[in-house]
């Protein structure tokens, strides 16, 4: 059992791309009905796994973070990044879409601020080391504008609270890693 929990911690990236591909050509499908926000809330979830697609394979960025950041040190675990990916970002785009639609449309900003705080992470980073970094181009190239697309279309049918709790949710996961990651450096 134990090496089957190591093989889909190692390898959930390859799954997650193409159950991507699957929910892409799906979409139609799945959100037929759907308002058009709602939709690109959806469509969140398909690209995140392509965009984990370019960060991961080769398990790029935990060898990044551990190479910048670690100095060389595992700051980064296999086990950290599948808990991460499958349960923090999958999780969290699965809790939102449930949201969104049983509860109200404006919870889908939770999966938009996803979005949009990776990419502006992805671009601050690649600025601040003056290199580019494991999903920099797909964060640029689809979170931005789906990202953008979806928070004009949700912004004003959303409350201040929603806008909020969406944003501090978002902060405090991408926080988590970087206490993580910080608490591992100090400790090795």
């Amino acid at each position: 059992m134990r090496e089957t929990i190591a093989r889909l911690q190692a390898n959930w990236v390859y799954g997650g791309a193409l159950a991507g591909v699957v929910l892409l050509v799906l979409a139609p499908l799945l959100t037929a009905g759907w308002p058009w926000a709602e939709i690109l809330v959806f469509l969140g979830l398909p690209v995140y796994m392509l965009h984990q697609l370019e960060e991961h394979d080769g398990d790029r960025f935990r060898r990044f973070v551990n190479e910048v950041i670690g100095k060389g040190r595992e700051v980064l675990s296999v086990a950290a990044v599948f808990v991460i990916n499958v349960g923090g970002v999958w999780g969290t785009m699965a809790v939102t879409l449930w949201l969104m639609r049983a509860v109200s449309p404006g919870w889908g900003l939770i999966g938009v601020y996803l979005l949009l705080v990776n990419a502006v992470l992805h671009i601050v980073q690649a600025v601040a080391l003056r290199r580019s970094n494991p999903g920099l181009v797909t964060a640029t190239v689809l979170f931005l504008p789906l990202g953008a697309l979806a928070f004009g279309e949700l912004a004003g049918a959303a409350s201040p609270v929603q806008h909020a709790v969406s944003l501090a949710l978002v902060l405090v996961l991408h926080g988590a890693i970087v206490v993580s990651v910080r608490r591992r450096l100090a400790g090795s």
